[in-house]
């Protein structure tokens, strides 16, 4: 094997900061390999902090079957769509499990495609969020619902003939 060492004198353009020889053959020299190797390198570690802000901000995300999940005047409601599904198909009507301070509010779809919640149940609303807000403005800050999951069906109350 063969090495050439190339010596410069003292006073030319080599020894000024010149990285390549004038003419003749190009020479990499150590700085250029190591410009070249840790070049992509700090790059990448300039976007690592960036990376890493997307990241946690995608594990703050609740989970994709809660659509909602957030405190409303006080109370804490969330939303979880259930959907029905046959042979692996998604059908538009999904049902909804609620809560209101982790006690379940029945909501039930009208044919139009508003939703009405068993508190309020002479308006329609939106979406289920919506209805669910109105519930918890109709229950003010003092009462909650009731602890059974069956909604209530009259009971005691009423005309009984």
């Amino acid at each position: 094997m063969v090495v050439s060492v190339e010596v410069a004198a003292v006073g030319t353009a080599r020894s000024r900061g010149s990285r390549r020889p004038r003419g003749g053959s190009a020479r990499v020299s150590r700085r250029d390999v190591l410009l070249g190797l840790f070049g992509p390198v700090a790059v990448a570690a300039a976007f690592v902090p960036v990376a890493a802000a997307t990241r946690s901000l995608r594990a703050a995300e609740p989970p994709a079957d809660i659509v909602f999940d957030e405190t409303y005047r006080g109370r804490r409601i969330r939303g979880i769509r259930t959907s029905a599904t046959s042979a692996g198909r998604v059908f538009d009507d999904a049902q909804w499990h609620v809560t209101v301070d982790g006690r379940p509010l029945h909501l039930m779809r009208r044919a139009d495609g508003t939703w009405l919640s068993m508190v309020d149940h002479y308006r329609s609303y939106g979406t289920p969020l919506e209805a669910t807000r109105a519930a918890v403005d109709e229950l003010g800050p003092g009462r909650h619902l009731r602890e059974g999951t069956e909604p209530h069906m009259g009971g005691d109350h009423g005309v009984h003939a």
